[in-house]
């Protein structure tokens, strides 16, 4: 059954009425609708066109978070070869809001690490719906530096709420866990590449983007705070989360327009749940165009060119 959005819903009952029609002729070999349901097809083709031409921020995020959008796992199992994950910190657990591990991406040896949110109620619970604990950086800052130590470029898949803020892992380092998985990334002298396929939510997403080249989907979000968090520090009250999203210049189209990505990629028409092979290969495309060029660099070329990127960060908006 397709999960349609709230904005959604007209279209639900559009195509809705199309399928019933299609069942009732299923049921029924004399009965021809196939007139009325390509009618009721276009209608809603015609109504997806409208509700995706000019998405609002709001609608942005609620894009980002459609439960059927490929995640982590479906990205690694498509675009990578000889995946082999590594698990845990070496100090206190493995986390399994993060996944990661040595893999070939179109036949270079890679390391891939990314936040995995889980595609129903056992795997979400079991991933803590992508909100990584401490022991999640540590492990990502585990696996870049055995990237650096055999020259392997990291790639990176973040989708996450944001950290975990629970008393555990607060106790445990979360913040400092944080700031040295920030740090690792930009300290890397082998290329990384980031890409955010869904939400990047606060500094949980930072410690995982700090890359040299940073790609959003066209549909995703990527911000120091979820709208709704902000609107009940700002106002009191979580209800004004439109108005948040508005104002923290989210979406992929402002910030690449402030410096802050580098690459949009676009999504199907209807998003990332409606084409999700093709969403996919399109992210597959865009890790090889940003990877391809920064292999040829030396790694004193690549730390240099990554700090340089995000000094400037935000020059560009202001300019214009």
């Amino acid at each position: 059954m397709t999960h349609y959005l709230e904005f959604e819903k007209p279209l639900a009952e559009i195509e809705g009425k199309a399928e019933e029609l299609r069942a009732l002729a299923r049921n029924n070999e004399e009965m021809d609708v196939e007139k009325e349901a390509a009618a009721l097809d276009k209608k809603a083709a015609d109504l997806l066109k409208d509700l995706y031409k000019g998405l609002t921020p709001w609608r942005k995020c609620q894009v980002a978070r459609h439960p059927e959008r490929p995640h982590c796992k479906d990205y690694i199992d498509a675009l990578f070869t000889e995946y082999t994950p590594l698990a845990g910190d070496r100090n206190f657990a493995d986390d399994h809001a993060v996944m990661g591990g040595l893999a070939r991406f179109n036949d270079q040896p890679v390391v891939v690490i990314g936040q995995e949110k889980g595609h129903d109620t056992k795997s979400r619970i079991e991933r803590n719906f992508g909100m990584a604990r401490p022991e999640g950086y540590r492990k990502a800052i585990r696996l870049m530096d055995l990237a650096d130590r055999f020259g392997l470029p990291v790639i990176a898949l973040v989708d996450t709420p944001g950290a975990y803020p629970g008393k555990g892992a607060e106790e445990r380092g979360q913040s400092e866990a944080i700031a040295r998985s920030t740090e690792k990334c930009l300290n890397l002298k082998v290329p990384m590449i980031s890409v955010i396929i869904g939400e990047g939510g606060s500094g949980g997403a930072v410690a995982f983007a700090s890359a040299n080249k940073l790609a959003m989907l066209e549909h995703s979000v990527y911000s120091v705070i979820s709208p709704e968090g902000c609107a009940s520090i700002l106002w009191k009250d979580a209800e004004k989360m439109r108005e948040a999203a508005e104002a923290l210049r989210l979406t992929a189209q402002d910030l690449h327009k402030l410096g802050v990505i580098d690459q949009i990629i676009p999504e199907p028409l209807g998003g990332a749940q409606r084409d999700r092979e093709a969403t996919i290969a399109a992210v597959g495309k865009a890790i090889e165009a940003m990877l391809t060029p920064l292999k040829k660099k030396k790694p004193e070329t690549i730390l240099k060119d990554r700090r340089k990127k995000f000094l400037e960060i935000g020059s560009k908006g202001l300019a214009a």
